[in-house]
């Protein structure tokens, strides 16, 4: 079951989060018919995955993604054999590292368009059996991205700001430095200081959502797909930087 994804090399790289008898990882699909796949990364040292859940490429080649134990409590995954951390991974040289943990929930992450702040979505608010509770994170975390020893690391954790109607899911960055989160009311959009400054209201709430070119933006639920207009300027941060044509 493919969750979160991204553009890489000529192809896509999705979060698969596995069944019982399969395990869930990093798997590239190439763009073009037979739309070849293989999987990059499927554990952390001989411990498997639990579900991985989205994925980011830094421009230094770098995968950064999630991995919570919603499989699990969905009734279609093992298990846990790991915490809900934030993973590192190098394809480059195969080192794979945690880079962050103490979450509930780890869902969306993004970096800022100058690669200096990297955001995390923590849902713990909602279980996968479907309880929530209130006294839950429902929050996106910032860290600021730093170089120790050659390594990079997100340090300085800080709230950056709850979702005030169910939980931030998905999570994408604008070149003009506004922060959009699939909530459960459609998508908020905050400035990057942190303070609300609008919302695309979509009945039964935005999931996992992408730019698209000349302002679009893709939306998911879970039973609905949307398309929505923005203005022509705003673009995704993940597009600009690959140099996508808008």
């Amino acid at each position: 079951m493919a969750n979160g994804g991204v553009n890489y090399q000529d192809g896509a790289l999705f979060c698969a989060q596995g069944d019982l008898d399969t395990p869930g990882g990093l798997v590239y699909m190439e763009a073009k018919s037979p739309y070849k796949a293989m999987t990059l990364l499927d554990n952390f040292h001989g411990r498997l995955f639990n579900s991985p859940n989205d994925v980011v490429v830094h421009s230094n080649r770098s995968i950064w993604l999630t991995d919570p134990i919603y499989g699990y409590e969905q009734g279609f995954k093992p298990e846990p054999k790991l915490p809900s951390q934030v993973y590192r991974f190098d394809p480059q040289t195969g080192d794979v590292r945690v880079v962050a943990d103490g979450f509930g929930r780890p869902n969306g992450i993004c970096f800022s368009p100058d690669e200096k702040t990297v955001y995390t979505t923590d849902t713990d608010w909602i279980h996968g059996d479907g309880t929530v509770d209130d006294t839950r994170a429902s929050t996106i975390y910032a860290f600021t991205v730093s170089s120790i020893s050659g390594s990079q690391f997100p340090t300085a954790k800080r709230v950056f700001a709850m979702a005030d109607t169910g939980i931030p899911d998905g999570i994408k960055y604008d070149t003009t430095g506004n922060v959009y989160s699939g909530c459960g009311d459609g998508v908020s959009v905050w400035s990057a200081g942190g303070v609300l400054i609008g919302k695309i209201r979509i009945p039964g709430g935005v999931a996992n959502f992408c730019f698209g070119r000349r302002g679009e933006l893709f939306l998911l639920n879970e039973t609905k797909f949307w398309v929505v207009g923005l203005r022509a300027d705003v673009q995704g941060a993940l597009l600009d930087n690959k140099l996508v044509d808008r």
